[in-house]
């Protein structure tokens, strides 16, 4: 059953001082998202993936068109007992630190003073903040370290759907692994995670489904495996060869595509009958093969065209 329902979600801003003009940021959204899944939400910056969460937390209102978020209108703002978010810029107050942060938010939700306690513990453990810096005030910590308390402030009511806006922003690559595993094991735990990053490599490994967005406007959704094989040509191949150079290559393979890598020359080809061409000129060269393999159009690939 989807749990979260956009239908048409349209967003103008008006811009200019002495001659105003509307600029449209959001047009038409309209996708149907089911649960215990991680879906990804992409475009490049400008194409109204913030504006789109901002609209369903309700920090700013639709132009046009509705949203329903676990079968509840975002105007009934008691569903935001069962969600989390964490935006893309959070700013804490400076001289809490992060267990008093922790406990200040689960105060929010009418959560005892034992269940507090242990839950700001749990949560800082588990996006592995150094038990050193829990006690520390948050004027201090790094973004990174920011980042992992705005992460277990969005987990403090244990919600059934998590909004993420760039959860790896300010990680450093083990940073991002740990977070990574996090949200993997939200979806294990059947939750919903409804994430927007920059971070291609990152929604490639996690994301059941991906949506698009080009100025405004929905481009692609779907399966990323679908994605690929309605844009991805089956035929492509690329033969990795070693042993000579891309120059005398191309002599005898004017017409084929073959660039330098640090493994060796890699040359792309458009069908299997073209295997023996490249053999044959590999052995006036005097190179060799080192492997043959279909190729599988990668999330950048896709995102760019």
């Amino acid at each position: 059953m989807p749990v979260i329902e956009i239908t048409n979600l349209t967003k103008d801003y008006e811009i200019g001082f002495w001659r105003k003009r509307k600029v449209r940021a959001l047009d038409g959204l309209s996708l149907s998202i089911d649960g215990g899944q991680i879906f990804g939400f992409l475009g490049a910056n400008g194409a109204g993936k913030t504006t789109t969460l901002k609209l369903l937390m309700r920090l700013i209102f639709p132009t046009t068109g509705n949203a329903q978020i676990l079968g509840h209108d975002i105007q009934d703002i008691s569903m935001h007992q069962r969600i989390g978010y964490l935006p893309e810029n959070p700013y804490f107050y400076d001289y809490l630190t992060a267990r008093e942060f922790l406990d200040y938010s689960a105060q929010i939700f009418d959560l005892s003073s034992v269940v507090r306690k242990k839950r700001a513990a749990d949560l800082l453990s588990r996006v592995k903040l150094d038990e050193k810096s829990w006690d520390t005030q948050l004027r201090k910590f790094s973004k990174g370290m920011l980042q992992r308390v705005g992460l277990a402030q969005s987990l403090v009511n244990d919600p059934e759907i998590v909004f993420l806006d760039e959860p790896m922003s300010g990680l450093d690559p083990v940073g991002r692994r740990e977070v990574r595993d996090l949200i993997a094991a939200l979806r294990d735990e059947g939750k919903t995670v409804f994430m927007c990053s920059h971070i291609l490599s990152d929604i490639e490994v996690l994301c059941d489904q991906v949506a698009i967005l080009k100025k405004g406007r929905l481009a692609q959704v779907g399966y990323l495996d679908e994605l690929r094989r309605k844009t991805e040509d089956p035929n492509r191949m690329e033969i990795m060869a070693t042993g000579t150079d891309a120059n005398s290559l191309r002599k005898h393979l004017p017409n084929l595509e073959i660039a330098r890598t640090p493994r060796g020359l890699r040359i792309e080809i458009g069908s299997e009958n073209e295997i023996e061409d490249v053999l044959g000129a590999l052995r006036q060269v005097g190179g060799k093969i080192i492997s043959i393999q279909p190729v599988n159009q990668s999330l950048e690939k896709l995102f760019l065209d």
